[in-house]
């Protein structure tokens, strides 16, 4: 799948984990750099490089939180939203392109077993014991 992304996105600076980031802070407007962390399960050093990245290519601004001056708060800028418009489309159509041999049933099929998957990963546990979740 990495490798999929990274055809797909061949001609741009966006990585998987670029996108993961616009993702959290378009549906979150003004969230902490650490709540980002968090919700993605990325540490704290490793975020600090992947902020100071979206901001250098003007995606993203960094101002410091009005609840908590140690914190930085994020925001999509306009660039910022536009490139995680185009790149949600591109991975849409790529999408598209996955499914597009297998009939409606099979999509649906698809994505319910990818939702049992989900969860186990959530909840950290291996491949191996996933099929617990069923019982």
């Amino acid at each position: 799948m990495s490798a999929d992304f990274s055809r797909t996105f061949a001609d741009s600076d966006m990585r998987q984990v670029l996108f993961a980031v616009l993702s959290v802070v378009s549906a979150n407007p003004g969230i902490s750099q650490g709540r980002v962390g968090t919700a993605l399960g990325i540490k704290r050093t490793n975020m600090v490089t992947l902020v100071n990245q979206l901001v250098a290519l003007d995606f993203v601004t960094r101002r410091p939180s009005t609840a908590d001056r140690r914190a930085f708060s994020l925001t999509l800028t306009d660039k910022g939203a536009a490139a995680f418009t185009e790149a949600a489309a591109r991975i849409h159509r790529h999408e598209a392109q996955l499914l597009a041999h297998l009939d409606t049933q099979e999509q649906q099929l698809l994505i319910d077993l990818l939702r049992k998957i989900r969860p186990a990963r959530a909840e950290g546990l291996s491949p191996s014991n996933a099929s617990d979740l069923s019982r």
